[in-house]
């Protein structure tokens, strides 16, 4: 596993998950109620025992570098780190990362230093659980120059994913990006021996995005002007190289927008979700923030998570989110909210001073009632303030202290909505 190099590609502006990337990268947008996105690749690295891994971003990344940096220190007996590549200026390069292969065509100078036999390439915005040795192994086994992760899909979903056709070997002889609702995609069906039980009668294999190179094969692809892996990189290597397929029939879900987001974070509250965080044996790590068990004083949760540190007085809490220090005041409810919590407890001399100059406190105020909403972190909710309950249409956009996006209100990072405050 030491012959692996494993780079986890963060993504651009992240302009699908805004505001929640308004001021940090989309890999360290927080998740599940005490993780950020960028554990979950990691995490499927280090139960691995793939202990070289780089993550490559540009934007905004200063919170990414904070909670790499604060995580993922290994011991000085081994070779593992986990890093951040930002873009950079050098005399070869001068520009932004123009697309996925772009970026780590930019960064082979310093993937070389590690002599790797094989790169794996991973995506900083997905929802799963991958044996990643086992993905390693059979990519060798097969003699496969490429293998690319791929999972069965419906063809609804099929329509903005690259969809692969494969042979009784597993060898991909197509590819297709991204072929949307209309195409007629019929001969791109899963042989019968690939399909899964859910998707029995109308199963394509998608590709995931994940993708194991042999080194020489990536200097190789890398030689030319192309910029994107599933678009350009991809295609070209099926025509002369072998490139095979792995399926994966776990669970998978791409959380790139708000509305993947959102629905993504509920399923996890769920009686049996989809994707289990209580697996001893494969965990999912994360900052170690030696946080107080959370206290929960006269209140209803109802099928909801509650992270760390929180406190939680007289509340009515449903099918909801409940972040790292997440302060909810007497007589709130929350109902269907993905709340992120709070980077830090206000002391006595901060609250008074709030309430000298009528501010809020960071966290739920009294009587708040919140619905179908994200609350982003540190943000202040003032005393009786209504939240997505009254009958409004929601139509997207930008309302100055809360965005609507894809029919959810999101109040963005650091917000301060004053007492009374309707939305």
């Amino acid at each position: 596993m030491s012959e692996v190099l494993s780079i986890i590609l963060g993504g651009g502006k992240g302009t699908r998950l805004f505001p929640l990337t308004q001021f940090r990268s989309k890999p360290a947008v927080p998740f599940g109620g005490k993780y950020r996105l960028v554990d979950i690749p990691i995490s499927n690295c280090i139960n691995a025992n793939l202990r070289q891994v780089y993550v490559v971003t540009q934007f905004n990344s200063a919170s990414l570098h904070m909670h790499i940096g604060r995580t993922y220190v290994f011991d000085s007996f081994s070779n593992g780190f986990v890093e951040i590549l930002a873009a950079e200026q050098t005399p070869e390069h001068t520009g932004w990362y123009e697309g996925t292969a772009d970026a780590v065509r930019k960064n082979l100078l310093h993937f070389r230093s590690q002599n790797p036999s094989y790169y794996m390439i991973l995506s900083g915005d997905q929802l799963y659980r991958m044996d990643l040795e086992d993905f390693l192994k059979r990519h060798i086994d097969s003699g496969a120059a490429i293998t690319i992760a791929c999972t069965g899909v419906t063809r609804e979903n099929a329509s903005g994913l690259g969809i692969l056709k494969v042979d009784k070997k597993n060898q991909i002889t197509e590819f297709m990006e991204k072929p949307g609702p209309t195409k007629d995609i019929s001969d791109y069906k899963a042989p019968a021996e690939l399909q899964t039980e859910k998707n029995k009668d109308d199963c394509y294999l998608a590709s995931m995005g994940i993708y194991i190179f042999n080194a020489k094969t990536m200097e190789e692809c890398l030689a030319n002007e192309l910029t994107d892996f599933g678009k350009e990189i991809i295609p070209a290597a099926i025509s002369k190289l072998k490139v095979n397929a792995y399926l994966f029939d776990g669970y998978w879900e791409d959380i790139g927008t708000i509305k993947n987001f959102y629905d993504t974070n509920l399923e996890l509250t769920s009686l049996k979700p989809h994707f289990d965080f209580y697996d001893e044996q494969k965990p999912i790590y994360t900052h170690m923030r030696n946080l107080p068990p959370s206290k929960m004083n006269f209140s209803n949760m109802n099928q909801s998570i509650a992270a760390e540190g929180c406190i939680i007085t007289n509340a009515n809490i449903t099918n909801s989110i409940v972040g790292i220090r997440t302060i909810i005041e007497t007589g709130s409810s929350l109902n269907g909210v993905v709340c992120m919590g709070a980077d830090f407890y206000e002391t006595e001399v901060q609250k008074l001073q709030n309430a000298e100059a009528r501010v809020p406190n960071v966290g739920i105020g009294r009587g708040a009632i919140i619905k179908g909403a994200i609350i982003d972190k540190n943000v202040c909710v003032g005393e009786g303030c209504r939240i997505g309950v009254d009958d409004i249409k929601r139509v997207d956009g930008n309302y100055g202290h809360y965005w609507i996006v894809d029919g959810i209100i999101v109040i963005p990072k650091n917000t301060i909505l004053y007492p009374g405050t309707v939305i």
